[in-house]
């Protein structure tokens, strides 16, 4: 049996990987007292009687979880923004590379990347290792996300009888430029620059579509549609959770799609002038919670999809 704990496990993030970890017979899970929830030291002292920890916190509270406990053998999988471009620790997205799978099966820490993170860099980073993407293109990103992944005030907001108007249409926000994803979405895609990222919440629970629109004579070869979705699919032909597909056929993307599933789809559509790459997936599956269990699941050397939906 595996040892773990969940820190923080009342929010969003944290109460669904406990629930789906509780469900399990492979694993036995850590519990404190209600009361001390939130003790800093009482919950580094179960932290270090269990095998792996998810953090589920504050970034702020995330690296003080970290530094206050004192085990030496124990795996830590933060689903904070604290540490996704800290070099010592391994960036959870295994389907990137050898390189980053290794990193997961091997590292005692391991960075969730960020639900929009996710989308975006499941386009890009192929485009870019395969040489199409320069890593000075001027690139622009717009993500829809359902309000689920603004946690449990938001929420309450628009689950409200007294919901405001405004919270019945598409809102864009982050219009400073500076949301918390953009430094894992460069570091990561290896961009001398971040993107322009218009990300946007609108009003129903679930589900996250990304999208990165190219023109290709900025790019460093030649390519149409049919060229990019075969590099994207040649990078990800062995994975589990994520399919290259065709564009839905009635000419619409639901952002809802793949709500509730684990799993991503990604395709290049448009024309051979102006290509937009399209990632869809659960913000609060492959962009959360699932994406945390598939890494757990490979840190512990299990099948990757053990407790998914596929």
């Amino acid at each position: 049996m595996i040892k773990v704990f969940v820190n923080g496990n009342q929010g969003t993030t944290g109460l669904k990987i406990f629930d789906r970890l509780n469900a399990r017979e492979d694993i036995e899970l850590l519990t404190i007292d209600e009361e001390y929830r939130k003790d800093a030291k009482a919950c580094a002292e179960v932290m270090d009687t269990a095998d792996i920890a998810f953090l589920c916190l504050p970034d702020a509270a995330a690296k003080e979880a970290v530094e206050s406990v004192s085990s030496k053998t124990l795996k830590i999988i933060d689903t904070s923004t604290a540490h996704r471009t800290n070099p010592d620790w391994a960036y959870g997205f295994a389907e990137l590379s050898k390189e980053h799978r290794h990193a997961i099966e091997t590292s005692n820490r391991i960075a969730v990347p960020g639900c929009h993170a996710s989308g975006f860099i499941s386009l890009v980073y192929p485009l870019v290792k395969a040489g199409i993407i320069p890593a000075d293109y001027p690139i622009t990103c717009h993500s829809l996300t359902g309000f689920s992944g603004g946690g449990k005030k938001m929420i309450a907001q628009y689950r409200s009888e007294e919901k405001g108007e405004a919270l019945f249409a598409p809102r864009q926000y982050g219009i400073s430029q500076s949301h918390k994803h953009l430094p894992e979405m460069q570091k990561v895609c290896s961009l001398s620059m971040p993107p322009i990222f218009c990300p946007i919440v609108d009003d129903y629970y679930c589900g996250m579509e990304v999208t990165v629109p190219l023109f290709t004579h900025l790019l460093k070869k030649k390519v149409s549609v049919s060229d990019v979705n075969e590099i994207l699919a040649s990078h990800y032909e062995n994975s589990k959770l994520i399919k290259v597909v065709p564009a839905d056929e009635d000419g619409f993307l639901s952002a809802n799609k793949l709500a509730d599933k684990d799993n991503m789809e990604i395709c290049a559509t448009g024309n051979d002038e102006r290509i937009l790459l399209v990632s869809r997936f659960d913000n609060l599956g492959k962009g959360a919670s699932g994406a945390a269990l598939q890494c757990f699941n490979i840190a512990c050397g299990i099948d990757e999809t053990s407790g998914l939906s596929l």
